[in-house]
């Protein structure tokens, strides 16, 4: 009986565009490689602006994207969220149900969350401008025990921690359910403006921590991610620390790797933190050595960035699914 996850997150819908240059970002005063969190009218503003440049729309958010990831691996996964009465909202649930996703969408009189995400320089670096509508509607009182009865892994997002009351409530269900829980850490300025927060529900429920560089320094104020893998791993079971092109390291107890990146022909990296925990956790459920799950992790994100934006093509997941059957099949040869 394969195991499964529940992730909790912001319901958003990417709104993607590839930009010519820097002008757009200094307009809308969004600086470079941020996650910046507007208004309505600013929202509705840079979307009128981008719209022109030819866009790209796709269901996104983070854990979102982790647990559609995990149900095309082969996970039984579910959803919970807040959309609103909308064309977005809708999209977003079509986008989770065709995956097999069981979703919880819960409704709200607010406009559904988009994250408008400007991809721009030779790096393919991703400014995000968010508005988060419905999506910030998720209270504390919408989570029923219920929801978290049956599942083995709890996923969830970092950007939801500005709602400190929700996330405390769905680490506590998830854990008297009997869930392994897992975060990404997602955006070093989220980690920075709530640290004392983060740093209580990791040391008192998080099994698993992902980081990228600059999280995982926010986080321990070290600068240099082994040292600063070392430090999160003593207030968790397993520390990921990912160092984008360069790969990723992992530490559980005594056990500590380094993952290179699998090969690949990167376009745009959006994604990839959020592909890499779908294919961690996949490798973890099947029992997996730690190493193994980090090349899994690798795998699945090696094939999220040769694509734009965060949905992987059916060639590239059978490719992934046969890299992953072949390394599984070598463990213990």
């Amino acid at each position: 009986m394969s195991k499964s996850i529940l992730g909790i997150g912001n319901a958003l819908t990417d709104i993607l565009a590839v930009l010519p240059d820097d002008t757009l970002l200094k307009k809308y005063h969004l600086p470079k490689g941020s996650m910046q969190h507007v208004d309505m009218e600013t929202g509705d503003e840079i979307w009128k602006s981008l719209k022109p440049l030819g866009v790209h729309y796709v269901a996104g958010g983070s854990a979102a994207n982790t647990i559609t990831c995990t149900a095309i691996l082969g996970m039984p996964s579910g959803f919970i969220g807040k959309i609103g009465d909308d064309e977005l909202g809708l999209l977003f649930k079509s986008d989770q149900e065709q995956y097999g996703v069981r979703t919880r969408l819960l409704k709200s009189d607010k406009s559904s969350g988009r994250s408008m995400v400007f991809v721009s320089g030779g790096n393919a670096e991703r400014t995000f401008a968010v508005y988060l509508g419905a999506a910030l509607d998720l209270v504390p009182e919408d989570l029923d025990p219920e929801y978290f009865k049956g599942y083995d892994y709890f996923h969830i997002e970092g950007y939801l921690v500005q709602n400190q009351e929700l996330i405390r409530r769905a680490v506590e269900l998830a854990h008297e359910a009997g869930c392994l829980i897992s975060l990404d850490m997602a955006s070093y300025n989220v980690v920075e403006s709530n640290e004392a927060f983060l740093h209580s529900i990791v040391d008192k429920y998080v099994d698993i921590v992902f980081a990228n560089e600059t999280e995982a320094k926010a986080f321990t104020k070290l600068s240099d991610p082994e040292s600063a893998l070392d430090e999160i791993a003593c207030h968790c079971r397993i520390a990921v620390v990912k160092v984008g092109k360069d790969g990723s390291w992992l530490k559980s107890g005594d056990e500590k790797y380094f993952i290179p990146v699998w090969p690949a022909d990167t376009i745009d990296a959006t994604g990839a933190g959020d592909t890499y925990a779908a294919g961690f956790l996949y490798g973890h459920s099947l029992g997996m050595p730690l190493k193994t799950c980090g090349e899994i992790g690798s795998i699945v994100a090696a094939k999220v960035v040769e694509v734009l934006g965060t949905k992987i093509d059916i060639p590239r997941w059978r490719d992934a699914k046969q890299e992953i059957r072949d390394l599984v099949a070598s463990i213990g040869k």
